[in-house]
Order: structure tokens, then C-alpha cells, then sequence
């Protein structure tokens, strides 16, 4: 296991001025799983990963990254790569080849390592060209792409990322992307922060959402969506159905519409429908599927706590 937090709760004040950021949080993440983090403003996702990163203590719980807690063992951080409020972990006025090499050998990689492969990130990411262009100057695309190789300079096996792609154009948040996904199938854990929806659930394997500190709903992403879709399919045929045809299809449930059919039902009755639309030729099947969209607006304000 990559990581594994237990009970995370931050707490600030005392009495009447006493906060509950995050209340016993848990979470893990294997290798090769993304996992994203979601939940309303103020939440508790940022202060939850800061915690996860040793940058906030936990008031109880704990963090084990690769088996050791960045809160008591230091040695810990160097399993933990982080692209936290955008692209901060930059210095706008050295380059990407300057950046590398300086937070390599701030993580104890040494200097002609760090050198090394900063220049194998630089390459794989497509940033050669503008290995000696000051960070500046670069597209917000192409910031975006040294800020992660800069999170990757000493290999860590966890990659926590906060929206990823905010701010991108369409082809830079696809290159964004496809990085994310390669990082993921090299055996590393990435944690996903964003609220950009569809890219979650373009990317993740599993989904934990958070709403007033609390997770309401941790689960793989494909078995939330599949719990919240609905049973209904959509028939399109080619040709008419004859008049038999139409009172059959009725009577098992469904509605006709010209050449679109509408059927509320199990998938075992199903093909009884499509049995008695033998032998118009069937053009297309599809179920309603909700996406990770609807899902987060339907948990978020139909959680108990939602009036609170």
C-alpha cells in the first residue's frame, strides 16, 4: 500500500472558537490507482492533503506513506511528489532545466542525478526546446508540464495533484492528461484533487467525496456511476414497426416514437423487447448513465447533513 491514512481530524480553536476542518478522514491508495478527492469549497480537501503532504499536522489520526509517517519520519517526504495551488512549486524566473535540477537536489538527489533526469523529464514531456526558456515565459500548458516533472525529480511513489488542468486550454489539459494516466500505469499512486468533473471521471479508478470534513462516499468510480444510473434503455430501429409490433412493445413497457423506442425495465426483459422487434433491424441500444456530475450534486445535497 502507497498510502494509508487513518482517522485524519483537524481541529483549530478552542471553546466557542473550536473548528472542525476534518473529521476522521481515511483513505488509501494502492499502486497504479488515481484516486479523486472531491467535494464543495471548504470541504476539507486542501487541508486533508496538506496533511497527507507533512504540511499540516493532524490533530489525530495518522499518515503512512510507504509505510513511514512524513509527520515523524522526515525520510517519509521523499515518497511524496505534490503539485499544490496550481504551479507554486516553481521559480518563475529559472528555467525548467534550472528548476529541476534545484528541487532534485533539494530532495537529496544529487546534483548531476538531479541533472540527468531532469533532462529525461524535460524530454518525455516535450518541453526540450524550452528547456532554457525562463518559466515565465512559458504557456500555462507548458508550466503546468514542469511543475509535475518537478514533483517526479526523485521519484516518488505518491504524486498528489490539485487541479491539474484548471486554467488549460483543450490541448494542454489533454496533454495533462495523458501524463496522468502514464504516471499511473509506471506504479505510482496519485491522489486527484479538481473540480473539474469530467476529468475525474475520465481518470480516476475511484472516487472519495468529501462534504464538511467528512467522506460521505468512497467507492470505484465505475460501481458509483453504475449505482446511480438508471434502467432505462433507448431503442432506435430502422424501419417501421408494424402494428402488432407497436401493441407488443406497449405491453411490455415500453414507448414508441417513430423509430425510437423507450424502455424502463430490467435488462433480463429486455430482450423480450428486442425479441419482438425481430426482424426490423435494430440501429442502436443505450442505457441512461449518469455521470460523475450528476452523482456529486445528488450526494452533496441529498446528504443528511446538507441543511446543516
Amino acid at each position: 500500500m502507497v498510502l494509508d491514512a487513518r482517522d485524519l481530524s483537524k481541529v483549530y480553536g478552542r471553546g466557542k472558537q473550536r473548528f472542525e476542518a476534518v473529521r476522521q478522514v481515511s483513505l488509501t491508495l494502492h499502486q497504479g490507482e488515481v484516486l479523486a478527492f472531491l467535494g464543495p469549497n471548504g470541504a476539507g480537501k486542501t487541508t486533508t492533503i496538506k496533511m497527507i503532504a507533512g504540511l499540516v499536522r493532524p490533530t489525530f489520526g495518522r499518515v503512512a506513506v510507504v509505510g513511514e509517517d512524513p509527520h515523524r519520519q522526515p525520510r517519509a517526504l521523499r515518497h511524496i511528489g505534490a503539485v499544490l495551488e496550481g504551479n507554486r512549486n516553481l521559480y518563475w524566473r529559472l528555467t525548467p532545466e534550472e528548476n529541476l535540477e534545484y528541487f532534485g537536489v533539494l530532495r537529496q538527489v544529487p546534483r548531476q542525478v538531479a541533472h540527468r533526469q531532469g533532462l529525461e523529464l524535460l524530454a518525455r514531456f516535450g518541453l526540450e526546446e524550452k528547456r532554457q526558456t525562463p518559466v515565465q515565459k512559458l504557456s500555462r500548458g507548458m508550466q503546468q508540464k514542469v511543475a509535475i516533472a518537478v514533483a517526479l525529480i526523485h521519484n516518488p511513489k505518491l504524486l498528489l495533484l490539485d487541479e491539474p488542468t484548471l486554467g488549460l486550454d483543450v490541448e494542454a489539459s489533454e496533454m495533462v492528461k495523458t501524463l496522468v494516466r502514464q504516471i499511473a500505469q509506471e506504479g505510482r499512486a496519485v491522489l486527484l484533487t479538481t473540480h473539474q468533473l469530467d476529468v475525474a471521471e475520465e481518470l480516476s479508478d475511484r472516487v472519495a467525496i468529501i462534504r464538511r470534513g467528512r467522506i460521505i462516499a468512497e467507492q470505484s468510480t465505475e460501481s458509483l456511476l453504475k449505482e446511480f444510473s438508471s434502467s432505462t434503455y433507448h431503442l432506435e430501429v430502422e424501419g417501421e414497426l408494424s402494428t402488432q409490433q407497436i401493441h407488443t412493445v406497449t405491453q411490455l413497457g415500453a414507448t414508441v416514437q417513430g423509430a425510437q423506442i423507450t424502455y424502463a425495465g430490467t435488462p433480463e426483459n429486455l430482450y423480450g423487447l428486442l425479441g419482438a422487434l425481430s426482424p426490423v433491424p435494430l440501429v442502436a441500444v443505450q442505457r441512461d448513465r449518469a455521470d460523475l456530475t450528476q452523482v456529486f450534486l445528488k450526494l452533496v445535497k441529498d446528504h443528511p447533513d446538507a441543511s446543516l
